[in-house]
């Protein structure tokens, strides 16, 4: 993150209005309210991003507790976007992953990458698995 702006990360609090309005905001379209609520509820954890009391960005982490782990639904409003929003997300799900690892676990967090957003991801250090028709799969071990 920049140093000159205080964003805030949040486990675990993300509202659905705030995800259907970011959802909304990179053009992925506006899911009924009550699908998005059933979504959060089902989630493994949620991470929100506050700059002030806006939410400006947002990631689920779906998984098992163990040995898989799912990044869905990533999104920094395009206002905040390029400032390391993303990464620093990226980087506190990886610790936060790590936490629920017993000594010596080993998680695999997977994700998979929106169209042309493929070259983020391999700088984060995830190994790329491309797909032909739609954005590559990622992986990355995370050790507990």
């Amino acid at each position: 993150m920049t140093k000159d702006m205080n964003y805030v990360i949040h486990n675990n609090q993300l509202q659905a209005t705030d995800f259907i309005r970011l959802f909304n905001s990179v053009g992925w379209g506006e899911p009924p309210y009550d699908l998005v609520e059933t979504s959060l509820e089902n989630s493994y954890a949620t991470f929100s991003v506050t700059d002030g009391d806006t939410v400006i960005a947002m990631a689920r982490l779906l998984g098992d507790g163990g040995m898989a782990f799912f990044m869905k639904d990533l999104v920094v409003s395009p206002d905040y976007q390029g400032h390391g929003i993303g990464a620093a997300l990226i980087s506190h799900m990886e610790a936060y992953i790590a936490s629920q690892l017993k000594n010596g676990w080993a998680a695999r967090f997977q994700l998979m990458s929106a169209k042309g957003k493929e070259g983020f991801y391999c700088k984060m250090g995830f190994t790329e698995h491309p797909h032909e028709h739609s954005g590559a799969g990622f992986t990355k071990m995370i050790m507990g």
